[in-house]
C-alpha cells in the first residue's frame, strides 16, 4: 500500500474583512459538492499541525490518496483597520485614490486591458458621488423650503440633517451595494502610490517566515494559494522566501494565483517592490507558478499575464502558466443564469464547485495526489492570454523596476 501524498496548503485571501472560518466552511461545503459531481471522495477533519487557523482534508482519487493541511494566512485585521473610516474621510479617500490612478496615468493604462475590472474600479466612485449628489439635493430642497416657509437657518439645519441621514443610510446598506467596501479596497492599494504600507510589509514578512517554517517539514508539496489581492501578496511573499535561501528547486514549492488583480497595484508609480518581485519570481526554478482566471470574472484581469502586462517580464522567464477557468464551458447555463450580475460571487467561483468541471478543480489541486507542476506538465497558456507590456512607468525603458 502506497503512502498518501502529503500537502501543505497556505491560503492568502484577498481584501476581505471576514474571519477565516468563512473559508473553512466554504471549502467543506463546495468540496463535498465537487466530489459528488466529479466522482471522488473528500473527508474533512482537524490538521496535524495546529499552528494558525485551518483544517485537514483527505481525498480519495482514481490516481491515489492525498492528505492536506490547509492554513489561512490571515490579514483580515489589516483590512478591517483600513476600513474603519468616517463618511467624510471616505470621500476624501475617494479624491486621493482617483488622483493617484488618474494623475499617474495608471487608470488609462488599465483601460487598455480588460473593461470589467476597470468598470468595477469606477463603480464605487460613481455610486458614492451619486449618493452624495442625492444627499445634497435633498438637503438643498429642505434648505430652500425652510427659508421660504420659516427662516433660512432652520432650513439649513434641516437640510444638513437630511443630507447626513441619507449618507448614513447608504453607509448602513453597503453590505448590499459594496461601494464603500470597493472604495476602501482600491484606496488601500493606492494609498502609497502602490508601495506597500508598513503594516502590510510586516504581515508579508510574517507570512514568509511561516512558509519557510513549513518548507522545513516533510511535505510532498507546499502549495501557496493567493486569491484576488492575495495573489500579488503571495508573489511578494514567495519572492522573499526564495531570496532568503529557505527554499530549494526540488519541485515541492508551488504557487496558485486565482482571479488576480495584479495590475491594480503593479501599474501604480511606487509599486517598484511588486514589479521587482514579479520579475524575480517569474524566473526562479524554486517555485512552480500557475495563474488561473476567467474573462467571465469582471472583478479580475482575466487571462492577463500578471508579469507580462506589468512590464516586468525577464528574458529567462519560467512562469506563470496562464490558464482559463472557462466559466462559459465549466458552468452550466442554469448556473450562469443564477450567477448573472452577481459579480462578487463569480469572483469567488474559483473556490467553488463547477458543475461541468474542466482541468481546473480547486479541490483536486489542493487535496489530490499530484503536484501542481505535474498536473499541468506540458500545458500551454490558454488561448486569449494577454501578454503585451501595457505598463510603462517612467524609467521602465532604462530597466527600473
Amino acid at each position: 500500500m502506497t503512502s498518501p501524498f502529503r500537502r501543505r496548503v497556505l491560503y492568502i485571501p484577498g481584501f476581505d474583512p471576514v474571519p477565516p472560518r468563512r473559508y473553512r466552511e466554504l471549502y467543506r461545503s463546495e468540496g463535498k459538492a465537487q466530489a459528488r459531481i466529479s466522482g471522488y471522495r473528500l473527508e474533512f477533519g482537524p490538521r496535524r499541525d495546529c499552528t494558525g487557523f485551518g483544517w485537514g482534508v483527505t481525498g480519495q482519487f482514481p490516481a491515489g490518496t492525498g492528505q492536506a493541511d490547509v492554513e489561512v494566512l490571515v490579514w483580515a485585521d489589516v483590512v478591517q483597520g483600513s476600513m474603519g473610516r468616517s463618511i467624510p474621510a471616505t470621500y476624501a479617500q475617494l479624491l486621493r485614490t482617483v488622483w493617484t490612478y488618474a494623475g499617474s496615468g495608471a487608470l488609462f493604462r488599465l483601460m487598455r486591458l480588460r473593461r470589467g475590472p476597470v468598470i468595477a474600479a469606477l463603480y464605487p466612485i460613481v455610486v458614492l458621488l451619486a449618493q452624495l449628489a442625492l444627499a445634497l439635493a435633498l438637503g438643498g430642497v429642505l434648505w430652500w423650503a425652510g427659508g421660504r416657509l420659516v427662516h433660512w437657518l432652520p432650513g439649513l439645519i434641516a437640510g444638513l440633517a437630511a443630507a447626513g441621514a441619507v449618507l448614513w443610510f447608504f453607509r448602513r446598506i453597503d453590505g448590499r451595494v459594496f461601494a464603500y467596501y470597493l472604495m476602501h479596497d482600491y484606496a488601500f492599494a493606492a494609498q502609497n502610490g502602490g508601495a506597500y504600507p508598513a503594516v502590510l510589509e510586516d504581515r508579508i514578512a510574517a507570512f514568509a517566515r511561516r512558509i519557510a517554517e513549513v518548507l522545513d517539514g516533510d511535505w510532498d508539496e507546499v502549495l501557496v494559494v493567493g486569491h484576488s489581492s492575495g495573489a500579488y501578496l503571495a508573489v511578494s511573499v514567495l519572492a522573499d522566501v526564495i531570496r532568503s535561501g529557505r527554499s530549494r528547486a526540488d519541485g515541492r514549492l508551488a504557487l496558485l494565483t486565482l482571479g488576480h488583480v495584479v495590475p491594480m497595484a503593479s501599474f501604480l508609480p511606487r509599486a517598484g517592490r511588486l514589479r521587482a518581485d514579479l520579475r524575480f519570481l517569474s524566473a526562479r526554478p524554486e517555485a512552480t507558478w500557475v495563474d488561473v482566471s476567467a474573462p467571465g470574472d469582471a472583478c479580475c484581469f482575466g487571462l492577463c499575464d500578471p508579469v507580462a502586462v506589468s512590464g516586468a517580464e525577464p528574458p529567462d522567464r519560467r512562469g506563470p502558466l496562464v490558464l482559463s477557468a472557462a466559466f462559459s464551458r465549466t458552468l452550466s447555463p442554469e448556473t450562469r443564469r443564477a450567477l448573472r450580475r452577481r459579480w462578487f460571487r463569480l469572483h469567488f467561483q474559483y473556490l467553488h464547485a463547477f458543475d461541468r468541471p474542466g482541468d481546473y478543480d480547486y479541490f483536486a489541486i489542493t487535496a489530490g495526489p499530484l503536484r501542481l507542476g505535474d498536473r499541468y506538465a506540458g500545458r500551454a497558456h490558454s488561448p486569449g492570454r494577454i501578454a503585451r507590456a501595457v505598463n510603462d512607468w517612467p524609467g521602465r525603458s532604462r530597466g527600473a523596476p
